[in-house]
């Protein structure tokens, strides 16, 4: 009797071995390159947000230090002192007043209205304590940041005291 060895298949079979290895490779490497795309685009997003943020800021520091805009009133103010950042008025501002503090809030537009930030001044009475100033800058413009329907946007705050 004679023995009969059959190798059938093996050569297909070491091909779909390295087919799937080549493909699971192929598969890692496009992942890591989507998120690498992701990462890269929302550093841009964050670094726009921030540099709203900062121009916001600086605009609130000039009106409180240079023009005395947010000093704390004897009494509640009829409306709330806005500010005007980039050459725009303040699309929002709001108020509150109390005995402790006087707060102040303005939306701004910048950039031709493709950036927006929001800052708010905490302004104790003359010799009670500390100014802080916080800014909220964003990468979109303010109506979406208003009504964002699903929107996605980076936001970036600062705050200074004196």
């Amino acid at each position: 009797m004679a023995i009969k060895h059959t190798q059938r298949g093996f050569a297909l079979l070491i091909a779909i071995i390295f087919m799937s290895v080549m493909l699971t490779f192929g598969l890692a490497l496009g992942s890591l390159a989507y998120k690498q795309q992701v990462l890269a685009s929302s550093a841009v997003e964050s670094q726009q947000a921030f540099y709203a943020a900062d121009a916001a800021l600086e605009c609130a520091l000039y009106y409180d230090q240079q023009q005395d805009l947010f000093a704390y009133p004897a009494s509640d103010p009829s409306s709330a002192p806005a500010i005007t950042c980039d050459g725009v008025s303040a699309i929002s501002a709001t108020k509150t007043w109390s005995a402790s503090q006087f707060t102040v809030t303005n939306r701004v537009q910048l950039d031709s209205n493709k950036h927006c930030a929001d800052v708010t001044v905490y302004k104790p009475p003359p010799g009670a304590g500390t100014t802080y100033i916080f800014s909220q800058g964003y990468d979109v413009s303010c109506s979406t940041v208003s009504s964002p329907s699903g929107a996605r946007f980076a936001a970036r705050g600062l705050k200074v005291h004196y």
